[in-house]
């Protein structure tokens, strides 16, 4: 690792076909040796994958085959996450999958576990460290009902694994991430020109820290450079604060329609995080959320954006 970013190292990228771990593969790739691992059941994700550098090696982390990921890998970058709903398969998946990941690179120089701020028990306006309480932040959501219970497990999987193989392990708690291929942003967006209100929490303003796929790729090797053995634990989001209701208004200006909301107790509650300790191990993140969501929604919309 030279000047903050990776050059000349092999790296292994689970979860690749998804949308935060794709991109940063790919500009991984340009100047690394990357092997993305997924379950890859869409032929045309993974030519696209191969076609940019990207060599594609299938696992299965509910069954626990990693096998054919290269045990001399130097870092490990763990985007995967299992959310079909079904308890026994994503605990499988997210908590064992895991777990005979860490063995299997345990020589690697560090590993990055990718968590979510879902892990936080919701409490209002609470501004959550690190050391804040955990909970079923996403069990709201129907469609999400394992997926925070499952990042926690993750989490305590993670600090046995940095323990027991002496792995230097970072456990980072995404925000929201987002980029011109997508992200929860460009969903409220799709919804607004679909002439939908966007459900927020009653208890506004729905606070979370957007954080832009070019800051994902710059923070990744600081957060590797602060990997240690226990495993350190930190928040990762824009280092600005920024609502739901403020960034829906925002989009729905660019692309000339009125941003309608829903207020309800069936969607997830405000998540502010501290971001103190990012900034210490990894930096401020440097694209202005205006500046990232503009240029996202050109991407998608360029008919509607100037």
């Amino acid at each position: 690792m030279k000047d903050g970013e990776l050059h000349d190292s092999t790296i292994v990228v689970t979860g690749v076909t998804g949308q935060v771990a794709r991109p940063l593969a790919a500009a991984l790739a340009r100047s690394n040796r990357v092997i993305g691992a997924a379950r890859f059941s869409d032929a045309a994700a993974r030519a696209e994958l191969e076609d940019a550098g990207i060599e594609c090696v299938p696992i299965d982390l509910v069954s626990g085959d990693v096998g054919g990921l290269p045990k001399d890998a130097d870092y490990v970058l763990n985007f995967a996450v299992a959310k079909t709903n079904d308890w026994e398969r994503d605990l499988a998946a997210n908590s064992g999958g895991l777990a005979y990941l860490m063995e299997h690179h345990q020589r690697a120089r560090a590993f990055l576990h990718c968590s979510s701020t879902a892990v936080y028990k919701p409490e209002g306006h609470r501004v959550f460290a690190e050391d804040g309480p955990l909970g079923d932040n996403h069990g709201v959501w129907p469609f999400l009902r394992t997926y925070s219970i499952c990042k926690i497990a993750a989490e305590g999987t993670a600090r046995w694994g940095a323990e027991r193989y002496e792995l230097p392990t970072t456990i980072a708690r995404l925000s929201v991430p987002y980029g011109d291929n997508g992200g929860w942003p460009a969903i409220h967006l799709h919804m607004m020109l679909s002439g939908h209100a966007i459900p927020v929490h009653v208890d506004a303003p729905s606070v979370y820290h957007p954080l832009h796929a070019d800051d994902i790729l710059a923070m990744v090797p600081r957060l590797l450079v602060a990997a240690a053995v226990p495993a350190v634990t930190v928040n990762w989001g824009g280092s600005e604060p920024v609502s739901i209701e403020e960034w829906c208004a925002y989009l729905a200006g660019l692309v000339g329609v009125k941003a309608r909301f829903d207020p309800t107790e069936r969607t997830i509650d405000s998540v502010q995080i501290d971001t103190v300790l990012m900034h210490e191990l990894a930096g401020r993140t440097t694209v202005p959320w205006r500046d990232g969501m503009r240029h996202m929604a050109k991407a998608l919309h360029p008919d509607r954006v100037s």
